[in-house]
């Protein structure tokens, strides 16, 4: 608290990360932090906010054009095929077949669509979260069955809740 001490802060993506993070952690060691003593600034922020990553400027970079009526179903729809298509004209490497760019625009490969589930190294469903993060889920249910009942009573996504099921289900108890 002395270093940071009538000082401002800053990074990337710091008003989410790292500001969090120390805040947290000088809370936890008894130290108070009040976040309206620091003026914060975030260049991740500026980013986002000069250039946008969205349709509209997605649109305009690939296809040089305004995006008329956007949010509307049918306009972004065409934007996105124009998009997509001006995408793989531009580069080399992205394929021009539906399984390789499904494959391609995977950031993480996750068993549900929150990534609440992961995979391991062998292909088995693991946890990405929680005191079981990064055990096979089949294993944890045989161990510890009654997680999967608070999992399917917690605020999880229904298709993350489903996907448990299906494991669960699958599983030779």
């Amino acid at each position: 608290m002395e270093m940071i001490s009538g000082a401002d802060l800053g990074g990337f993506n710091s008003n989410r990360f790292d500001v969090p993070l120390l805040a947290e952690e000088l809370l936890r060691v008894g130290m108070d932090f009040d976040l309206s003593k620091f003026k914060l600034v975030d260049a991740q922020t500026i980013f986002h906010k000069k250039e946008p990553r969205n349709l509209s400027a997605a649109y305009q970079f690939y296809c040089g054009k305004n995006l008329e009526n956007a949010h509307s179903a049918e306009a972004d729809v065409l934007a996105t095929f124009e998009v997509l298509d001006a995408q793989i004209g531009k580069y080399d490497d992205i394929p021009n077949e539906i399984a390789q760019l499904s494959e391609f625009t995977f950031h993480n490969k996750n068993a549900d669509l929150a990534g609440f589930i992961g995979y391991s190294d062998k292909g088995e469903e693991i946890f990405n979260f929680g005191k079981y993060k990064g055990q096979g889920v089949k294993a944890v249910f045989k161990k510890d069955l009654g997680y999967y009942g608070w999992l399917q009573n917690a605020d999880f996504p229904l298709y993350t809740k489903k996907v448990f099921t299906k494991i669960q289900l699958s599983s030779k108890f």
